[in-house]
Order: structure tokens, then C-alpha cells, then sequence
């Protein structure tokens, strides 16, 4: 029976991780999506060049 319960959790485990490796791909795609479009449409400063687009 410990064996069976052992085998059941490892698979509980492996498919849980394996969601969420899965979801955070999408995430990760995502943000690079908006990075990207943050990258190409940024703003003009006034002497002409570019100008960041982010708060560091």
C-alpha cells in the first residue's frame, strides 16, 4: 500500500510542477511581448533621441 500511495504522490508532484513550469512559460512570454513593445514604441526625448522608457 506504501509503495502504490508513494508512486501516486510522485506523480501529484511531477504534475503540479510540470503546470506550473508550464504556466510560467506563458508568463515569461508574455512580459517579453511587453518588453518588446515597450522597446520599439518608446517615446522621442527633445534633443531626438530616444528616450527610457522605463524608472531605473
Amino acid at each position: 500500500m506504501v509503495p502504490i500511495l508513494l508512486v501516486l504522490l510522485l506523480a501529484l508532484i511531477l504534475f503540479g510542477a510540470g503546470f506550473a513550469v508550464k504556466a510560467l512559460w506563458w508568463i515569461a512570454v508574455a512580459v517579453l511581448v511587453v518588453w518588446l513593445l515597450g522597446f520599439v514604441m518608446r517615446s522621442t526625448t527633445a534633443g531626438g533621441g530616444r528616450g527610457r522608457w522605463y524608472r531605473w
